[in-house]
This record gives structure tokens, C-alpha cells and sequence, in this order.
């Protein structure tokens, strides 16, 4: 049944829909539960956004709009292509998913099938995943219809839901392009095509999908640009698919968050283990960043060997494994988190009080998008980098790029400095298993009657961590590829 767009639905009514909606995840409002009256300096009111959407956001608290928000939602609801240059974390997806739902509706067409109305590109799923989750109290408030595409998800569920029409498709390059190649998709219906973190779907060599994808989306339509920086091809895609695109930057690719403080620990190698530990023993959410898949998952058994809670997340994990770490990270079940840069990119948790650099990053790019993960929504966070000595020289040079004022220093397991940022010695007894097993293996099946079934080798539900070890440094390209398509 198609919905009634020009009467504004009701709280109820929403939430009823949404609890049947069969997107990847269920939104849960964490906030009032009925309706709410929006005040004279609610700053989305301002802005002319619907009041159905403004009730929604002020419903979950958030009334005031970030500064990109500003700037780029008057322009997008205006219908111009918008060229929008904001760290990680800095609200993109509000800004460019607001003005996209309001367009959509004051449009008034019904989606047919298998031909979205617009397109939301992302480098990852994570990321896809967030912005899905984001936006889905905003879509169903207002009537429309969205879908996720990405790796790592059911071919027949996207199928058919793209077969009953939606209005928005959020999707990854890879998978989107292999259900165009399937004719599951079309996009000549496509009125609105946004590209979320472009310079990251250019470092991880996206962009030739990324054109092709783009050039089956109709001209003259309206197009929404966001990335923190213009390098690698960013530039090429703004010339040759935004039209007299209006530019705002509210951040330069350099650190300028006034509550996030920044830390270069030298330590020795024998010491990395122990003072990994202790950092993130800590109150409060930690992540944890590391270089490699294999990286990951040993610092998250060594973590817990010491008696702190943690799970490693990186792309050779099933979805199902990755969704329950995720889970149990948001809902502070697991408070530390290991992860490689790929994995984190989709990661959006306004509480994370530290980033902890076990392997220090490749650039100052990378240094920022890490550090984008603490320090969110005005809240304070701190960014620990561990360097072993001969590593001095290029942290320095790295932070200079990053515009990070801090100077490396000589640190022990222990020191104040480990204790100023939270960190304390762990128990050095294992965390118990009934504790984490759960979370990497999900609750173990009632057992089937009848005889039991052969095994080889290791039980399916044990593979866990383990799957992601198949993938040496060498084939983490193609890894990363295979699980985007």
C-alpha cells in the first residue's frame, strides 16, 4: 500500500512500520517514547526542514545541528549539488540525508520496482550499516522506503527488496555493481546520488566502480559530494559529475577538535604488550587500532589473557561475528575493541573515550580517521599512539601533518602519563569465556536428537577470530575486496 505522504503520520503508526521494516537492523529510540514538542530555537526547525523530521530528531535529543549540517542542508533542500568537506564525525550523514528524505517527499513519486529513487554510496558496510541505521527513523517517519546493498549480506533479501521498490538505496561499489550486473537494480530513476567518505572509496581503488556506477545515474540530477580531502581523484569525480557544485568545508585535514587530546607513548618492544593492556583498562569504550587482520586478532586474545574484556573486528570475520562484536561494543558489553583501519571506517559511537594506536598509522589521513572515533558530539576523548624508538622521527613528522601539537614521549607501564589517560594493570587473571564466547560464536543451537555428526578438525562455531588468520598481510587486498562484492 502506498503511503499517504500528505498526512503526517503518527508516532505509533511509524514505530509500527518500522518494527516490520526489513532493513539489516532495528533502530531503537533511545530517547521519549511519544511525541514531543519542538521549541522555538531548534536549530533543525530553522534550518526548513520538515516538522515531522525535526519531531523525529528531537525526539532522540538532537536539536541543535553541527556545523556542516549548517552550512550544507539550506543549499542541498535548495537543490543544488553541494561539494561538503568535514572530518569524520563531524554530522555528514544528517547532512545530506535530511535535505535527500525531504526532497524525496515533497516529490511525491512512488518507487517501481527495482529502480531507486536515489543513491547513497559508501567505501564499506560498516559504514553502510551506520548510515542505514541513522537514517532509518527518518525514512519511516516520513513514508519512504529504504534498502542496504553490501557484502557480507543475503543476495535474495536485497533482491527482493529492490523488486518491491524503495525509495533510498544505501549501497557498497562492489555489491551494487554486481546486482546491476545481475539486472536486480537499474538506476535511470535516480534523482538524488550522494558519495559518503569519497577519499576513502579512492584510497581502497574504488573509483572505477564508482564511475561506472555514476554513469548509469541519469544528468541533471542532484548530486551530493562529501570527503574529508579533494586528493586522489576526488577532484576528477567533482569535475566531471557536480554541476556548479556550492562548497563548504567546516574542517581542514588537520585535527582541530578542541576535547580531544593527543599522546605519543616510546616504549620498548617488550613492553608493548603490557602497556597495550593497561590503557585499555580503563573505564569507559576503547578502540583499539591495529595494521593487520592476524594483528587484530592476537591483541584481542592477549588482551583478554590479561584479564581485559576485548573482540577483534576486521574484514575476514563473518558478518554475523562482526554484527555481534559491533552489538556488544554499542551496548557496553564488550568495552574494548581491536580493529583494523578498514573495519573502523563505519564504526559511529558518540562515547569512546580512547583511541589506542597499537600499530601506528600509515599517514596523518589515517591518523585523523582514527582519531574521528573519540571525541564525538562534544564529548572529550584521547588518542594514544604506541611508537617503539626507531618510529620517533616519523611519528613527528606524521603529526606535523596532521596538525597535531604533541611531542613523543619516553613512557613506561605504570607511568602517570598511562595513568592520566585512564589506564590502570589490568588482573592479569583471563577474562572466563562464558564471558566473551558468546559474543565471537553467538548462543550455542539446541542440540538436534539423534545421533551426533562427525567433526573435523574444529566445530563451524569455533572458527571465530580464527577465520579471519587465512589471510596473510599479502591477500588483505583481496580479502577486502571479496568482502565489499
Amino acid at each position: 500500500m502506498t503511503p499517504d505522504l500528505d498526512r503526517p503520520r503518527t508516532f505509533e503508526e511509524a514505530e509500527a512500520e518500522r518494527a516490520e521494516a526489513d532493513t539489516w537492523t532495528h533502530y531503537t529510540s533511545a530517547k521519549a517514547s511519544g511525541p514531543v514538542e519542538v521549541t522555538q530555537d531548534n536549530g533543525f526547525a530553522a534550518l526548513g526542514l520538515p516538522d515531522r523530521l525535526v519531531e523525529r530528531l528531537a525526539r532522540d535529543g538532537i536539536t541543535e545541528p553541527f556545523p556542516i549540517q549548517t552550512a550544507t542542508i539550506p543549499d542541498a533542500l535548495a537543490g543544488r549539488d553541494v561539494l561538503g568537506r568535514g572530518r569524520t564525525g563531524s554530522g555528514k550523514t544528517l547532512a545530506f540525508g535530511l535535505p535527500l528524505i525531504t526532497r524525496l517527499v515533497d516529490a511525491g513519486a512512488t518507487p517501481q520496482p527495482k529502480r531507486p529513487r536515489a543513491l547513497i554510496l559508501v567505501p564499506t558496510r560498516e559504514l553502510a550499516m551506520q548510515v542505514s541505521d541513522a537514517l532509518e527513523p527518518l525514512v519511516h517517519v516520513t513514508g519512504l522506503r529504504h534498502r542496504l546493498v553490501a557484502g557480507g549480506l543475503s543476495y535474495d533479501k536485497q533482491i527482493s527488496g529492490l523488486a518491491r521498490g524503495v525509495d533510498i538505496l544505501v549501497a557498497t561499489p562492489g555489491r551494487l555493481q554486481d546486482l546491476l550486473d545481475r539486472g536486480a537494480v537499474e538506476l535511470g530513476d535516480v534523482s538524488i546520488a550522494v558519495l559518503d567518505e569519497a577519499d576513502h572509496m579512492a584510497d581502497m581503488g574504488f573509483l572505477p566502480e564508482v564511475t561506472a556506477i555514476l554513469d548509469q545515474v541519469p544528468e541533471g540530477g542532484q548530486r551530493l559530494l562529501f570527503s574529508a580531502t579533494l586528493d586522489h581523484g576526488i577532484d576528477t569525480l567533482v569535475e566531471r559529475y557536480l554541476t556548479d557544485p556550492v562548497t563548504h568545508s567546516t574542517d581542514e585535514a588537520q585535527a582541530a577538535v578542541t576535547t580531544m587530546s593527543h599522546h605519543v607513548f616510546l616504549i620498548d618492544p617488550q613492553q608493548k604488550k603490557a602497556m597495550t593492556a593497561e590503557l585499555a583498562h580503563r573505564d569507559g569504550r576503547t578502540i583499539a587500532f591495529v595494521r593487520t587482520q592476524l594483528g587484530a586478532d592476537r591483541v584481542a586474545r592477549e588482551l583478554r589473557e590479561r584479564g581485559v574484556l576485548a573482540a577483534s573486528l576486521h574484514g575476514g570475520l563473518s558478518q554475523a561475528v562482526r554484527n555481534r562484536v559491533l552489538g556488544a561494543f554499542r551496548d557496553g558489553r564488550m568495552p574494548v575493541l581491536v580493529a583494523t583501519d578498514v573495519a573502523a571506517r563505519g564504526i559511529h559511537v558518540d562515547d569512546v573515550g580512547l583511541v589506542l594506536q597499537v600499530d601506528p598509522p600509515r599517514d596523518h589521513k589515517d591518523y585523523l580517521h582514527r582519531a574521528g572515533r573519540t571525541a564525538r558530539a562534544g564529548e572529550e576523548g584521547a588518542v594514544v599512539t604506541l611508537a617503539l624508538p626507531h618510529q620517533k622521527k616519523m611519528m613527528t613528522r606524521l603529526l606535523e601533518s596532521a596538525g597535531v601539537d604533541a611531542e613523543p614521549q619516553r613512557t613506561h607501564p605504570g607511568d602517570a602519563a598511562v595513568i592520566a589517560v585512564g589506564g590502570s594493570a589490568p588482573s592479569g587473571t583471563a577474562v572466563p569465556e562464558e564471558q566473551w564466547r558468546p559474543i565471537l560464536e553467538g548462543e550455542p543451537r539446541a542440540r538436534r536428537s539423534g545421533p551426533p555428526r562427525a567433526r573435523s578438525g574444529f566445530d563451524r562455531r569455533d572458527r571465530g577470530e580464527r577465520r579471519g588468520a587465512r589471510h596473510t598481510d599479502r591477500d588483505r587486498g583481496r580479502a577486502q575486496w571479496r568482502g565489499e562484492r
